[in-house]
């Protein structure tokens, strides 16, 4: 940091605690708060979030302001205050340490900092490129983040709606694959933000065409046999029922019966029960409905399981009969063991052609059934890189758009599968290159066990109290205080904190280029001159088919698929 000087000092201090500064302001014109000049720059001293520096012998530290008032004293004058918190000590040779080890006492010196001096913060950040803003005080300023730690720690983008997240996620993946052209991004996009069809049915995307890959969730076919044991039992028994016990041993023992069985030709030395290896839908049901309707002594006698699976069968055949789960119970690429290596080569981006991000697009995908998908995505993300020896060569990022909607709190059962898969990657994700970046509109509905691993957090506007308070015991003490600042910002302003930026910022995020397709609906102008008529057959026949958009056709099944007498069908459930 540069040398103090009378230009710089604006005040002093008056009241020291542990948790912030209070500062008597010195008056400026009109007995207004003063305006200093600061290389060819008037700024007015009080702005929310800006930095200040207080100086004593031979203490500097770096303070924000959080609070600016006018209070009366004794004589009715009024006087200018600042309450700003202490965010760390900077020794002779301008570097910043987080943490005060001593403080100062009334009467040290209040200072403004020059861009000089906020430059020399970020110095070394600025080497790795990966600049995602400007700071709100000062738009000439950039703002940069440490790319290893940003992404080595997980991060949080958190945010009420339109306060600018899906800008925010689109703008750092842009900056992300121009700094890092071997990055590796798996976007869960719930909306069909970041790719779309325009009104001429073209493909649209906020990314570059060499950049990204599209895939639909439905054509992405994550099938059956990928699930675990406890997957399967989720997805097919209901644990209420009171035969429940047995469904689930008997799935047990016809499940690794059938992997083993069918895959024999791979000579693997163990198949476990959740060995990712086909087998046979068909023939689990099979097995299921002989053991249910076998009897001995010329159909006197039942045998020990008549009648038990009664619920399993017709919940197998419910599933089967609902389109919503075609991607998961009718494969129609995804049908032999040898498929695998396929679907993992498109997931991470390493398909023809290759790409940085990879967007899997869920908005086609009906809300009850994206929690079966996004687990298996995020099972599949981690599930690569936990065999991948190269994993630290290789890190992956997986980002959950919208995630409180399928990675909620504890209590809610339906969501048990997505759950565990995430916060798996939140607790173990770093010894295996996989990272996990989470962006949500209800904080507080959103995992505490994903948050709390969460290293990094990018708050844009929050007003909403409950929300508030939960970030505010997200952060470090000494940070908590500047989450009152949050209902004040503008759109596509954010309040950064955390490993990967030496001080709590506040700054604005570049905009992207192309930006998402989340801009707000304009109700003035499409109610003053907007369509008169709508082609209402076309929105049943969607609303019937359950897609939102019109599916490509479909791709030649890949070398290895099952024969096509394989495919699940109503006549093998006895339709």
């Amino acid at each position: 940091m540069s040398t103090a000087n009378a230009n710089t000092l604006i005040g002093e201090i008056i009241d020291v605690q542990g948790s912030g500064l209070i500062a008597s302001v010195n008056a400026g014109e009109g007995d207004q708060f003063p305006v200093v000049e600061l290389e060819g720059e008037e700024v007015r001293v009080g702005q929310i979030g800006a930095y200040l520096a207080v100086r004593q012998d031979d203490i500097r530290l770096l303070a924000m302001v959080i609070h600016a008032s006018k209070v009366e004293t004794e004589g009715e004058r009024m006087e200018r205050r600042l309450t700003m918190i202490p965010l760390g000590t900077i020794d002779d040779e301008g570097v910043f340490r987080r943490g005060v080890t001593t403080f100062p006492t009334p009467g040290a010196e209040l200072h403004v900092v020059t861009e000089d001096e906020i430059r020399s913060l970020f110095a070394r950040y600025y080497d790795k490129g990966f600049t995602v803003g400007n700071l709100a005080s000062g738009s000439r300023l950039e703002v940069s983040l440490d790319p290893a730690k940003f992404f080595g720690r997980h991060f949080a983008i958190l945010g009420q709606s339109g306060a600018g997240k899906s800008w925010t996620v689109t703008s750092l993946i842009q900056r992300t694959v121009q700094v890092m052209p071997n990055a590796h991004v798996i976007l869960l996009d719930l909306h069909g933000e970041y790719c779309w069809r325009d009104r001429q049915g073209d493909r649209q995307s906020a990314f570059a065409d060499h950049v990204y890959r599209y895939i639909d969730a439905r054509e992405l076919e994550i099938p059956y046999w990928l699930l675990t044991y406890s997957e399967l039992v989720d997805l097919l028994i209901d644990r209420e029922d009171k035969e429940a016990s047995t469904q689930i041993a008997f799935l047990r023992e016809v499940v690794h019966s059938l992997r083993k069985k069918v895959n024999r030709h791979l000579n693997l030395p163990k198949i476990s029960i959740d060995s990712p290896v086909y087998f046979s839908l068909v023939d689990l049901y099979r097995h299921f409905k002989h053991a249910n309707e076998y009897t001995t002594n010329f159909g006197k006698t039942q045998g020990p399981l008549f009648g038990k699976f009664d619920s399993f069968l017709i919940k197998l055949q419910s599933r089967f009969n609902d389109v919503r789960y075609d991607f998961l119970l009718k494969p129609k690429h995804r049908k032999s063991s040898e498929t695998l290596a396929g679907l993992l080569r498109d997931f991470v981006g390493l398909g023809s052609p290759r790409a940085q991000v990879t967007v899997v697009d869920l908005s086609s995908v009906p809300f009850d059934v994206r929690p079966t998908v996004s687990a298996q995505i995020g099972r599949l993300a981690f599930e690569f890189n936990y065999w991948n020896p190269h994993h630290k060569e290789f890190p992956i990022l997986l980002l959950c758009e919208e995630a409180h909607s399928y990675i909620p709190r504890s209590g809610h059962t339906q969501y048990d599968a997505t759950r565990r898969a995430m916060e798996r990657i939140a607790k173990e994700g770093r010894k295996y290159g996989v990272a996990l970046g989470v962006v949500s509109q209800r904080p507080h509905e959103l995992s505490e066990t994903v948050l709390a691993q969460c290293g990094n957090f990018l708050c844009l506007r929050i007003t909403n109290p409950d929300d508030q308070e939960y970030v505010r015991d997200l952060v470090p003490d000494a940070e908590r205080d500047l989450i009152d600042t949050l209902s004040a910002l503008g759109r596509g302003e954010c309040l950064a904190l955390g490993e990967a930026i030496p001080v709590p910022t506040r700054f604005q995020v570049k905009r992207p280029n192309p930006s998402p397709n989340s801009d707000d609906t304009d109700f003035y102008s499409y109610w003053k001159g907007g369509p008169e008529d709508l082609d209402i057959d076309d929105i049943v026949s969607r609303w019937r088919r359950q897609e939102r958009q019109e599916r490509p056709p479909p791709e030649a099944a890949p070398a290895g698929a099952m024969p096509e007498e394989e495919v699940l069908s109503q006549q093998d459930f006895g339709l």
